[in-house]
């Protein structure tokens, strides 16, 4: 992460003729919200004066206390490359603070650092992450609304013509590496109109900081092409679904804590460990990976999504699978998470449950080296294989049973939560959906 004083920051706003300074935070949902001022306000924003009504948020504060200061950290100030010659706009972004200078429970930036304090008691150094977020492009209507139509056919890894979002990526990738990205790779995904941008692995606030930039750059450049960028986890049936696999590893001293030379696979203790705890509470931090009624129309079998809990090091159908670099790469993947979390809590109750753990020198389960989408459900159950839950509502009850994740979220951010995705579900179940009209209207 770069690192900036004040007086970097108002050095780059000069050279760059910036006039607007976004002030930007993550809601409770993980959706992007700035408060945008001009370059007069600065120094105001600079020393931590600038406030908001947090009333107006989801998931923060009710309305009669509903002033909340937004605190800069100058190492997230980048220059928007897009925006104007003739002004342009760039951003920090902010963690949240009570009017008494107090850290807000309820900002889940804030949550995020509290749970990395908890991995330095335990001795590590740093929680590296690396995602895979995938998207979709849809192309937009003459009123500038998305459509279902896809702006292309293709398939995993192909070229153009028949990727016709080659261009867009390319466009997207020169912008994220103007913004400081290290662009590790751009492809086409499976599903026709799908498409993923890998950026390097950073720690876990940084990384949390990214995918929230890199959402934000994403949209912003398929409009400028007339497209729709979405990261629903299922926006169309019967393809493949978007997912965002998480790659993570624990320091110490300097040393990825997940190797181990000697030992079988090359994973320490401590890996093994980690992954117990993981597949541990797996089926209890479901709803807050996976946060939405549409992320369980992804997590079915067929379509490569996980949704068993076990672990390999050798196939892609357990919920966790160990690729096979060694060394300071070494590093375990989750792969059920997808791109609808907020970043910020999903890594707190990845982290959460990794520690409990090596906390509890928890013995992970033999892995699980064959095809599981195969298996029936009796020999899951004989090999020890549970499902991931099946709807929001059944992620979410067995959120309420688990102390730890419970505990990783806190007590502000998941009662609102709890709220706010109860009611979500309420929604959807009282809904009469299209598919009930097709099969019962004239049956019945």
């Amino acid at each position: 992460m770069a690192k900036f004083t004040r007086e970097d920051v108002i050095k780059i706003i000069k050279e760059e003729n910036v006039k607007f300074i976004r002030l930007q935070f993550t809601d409770l949902l993980g959706t992007i919200k700035n408060v945008e001022i001009p370059l007069s306000q600065l120094d105001k924003a600079l020393d931590n004066e600038m406030m908001f009504d947090g009333s107006s948020i989801e998931g923060f504060v009710r309305i009669e206390e509903s002033d909340m200061k937004l605190y800069p950290d100058l190492d997230t100030f980048v220059v928007f490359p897009w925006t104007s010659e003739k002004g342009k706009v760039a951003r920090f972004i902010c963690d949240i603070y009570t009017p008494d200078g107090e850290p807000f429970e309820g900002c889940p930036r804030y949550n995020l650092k509290r749970n990395l304090k908890k991995m330095e008691e335990l001795g590590f150094s740093a929680f590296n992450i690396g995602t895979e977020p995938e998207f979709f492009l849809f192309k937009l209507d003459e009123k500038g609304e998305p459509t279902l139509e896809l702006n292309d056919k293709g398939g995993y890894f192909d070229l153009a013509p028949t990727d016709l979002g080659e261009t867009t990526r390319r466009d997207i990738v020169l912008e994220l590496e103007e913004m400081g990205f290290e662009i590790e790779a751009s492809h086409h995904e499976v599903a026709p109109g799908q498409h993923e941008i890998d950026f390097k692995y950073a720690d876990a606030l940084k990384h949390a900081d990214d995918i929230q930039t890199f959402k934000l750059v994403v949209k912003t450049i398929a409009r400028k092409h007339g497209l729709h960028a979405t990261f629903m986890p299922k926006p169309l049936y019967g393809v493949n679904g978007s997912g965002m696999h998480c790659n993570m590893s624990l320091f110490k001293d300097g040393k990825n804590a997940f190797y181990d030379e000697s030992a079988e696979l090359k994973l320490s203790e401590t890996a093994y460990q980690f992954i117990a705890g993981t597949l541990k509470h797996a089926i209890n931090f479901t709803a807050v990976t996976n946060p939405t009624v549409n992320s369980y129309k992804r997590l079915v079998p067929g379509y490569e999504a996980p949704c068993y809990v076990a672990w390999s090091g050798k196939n892609r159908s357990p919920l966790i699978r160990v690729p096979s670099a060694r060394g300071a790469s070494t590093r375990v993947e989750v792969r059920s998470v997808d791109p609808s979390a907020n970043p910020y809590l999903a890594m707190s109750v990845l982290l959460a449950a990794g520690l409990d753990g090596i906390k509890n020198s928890l013995e992970a389960p033999a892995s699980i080296d064959r095809n599981i989408y195969v298996m029936d459900k009796v020999e899951r159950e004989k090999n020890g294989v549970a499902d991931l839950p099946a709807t929001l509502f059944d992620a979410l009850e067995q959120l309420k049973s688990d102390d730890i994740i419970v505990e990783a979220l806190g007590d502000h951010l998941f009662e609102h939560f709890i709220e706010a995705k109860e009611i979500e579900w309420d929604m959807f179940r009282t809904q009469v959906h299209p598919w009930e009209r097709e099969q019962y209207m004239e049956d019945f």
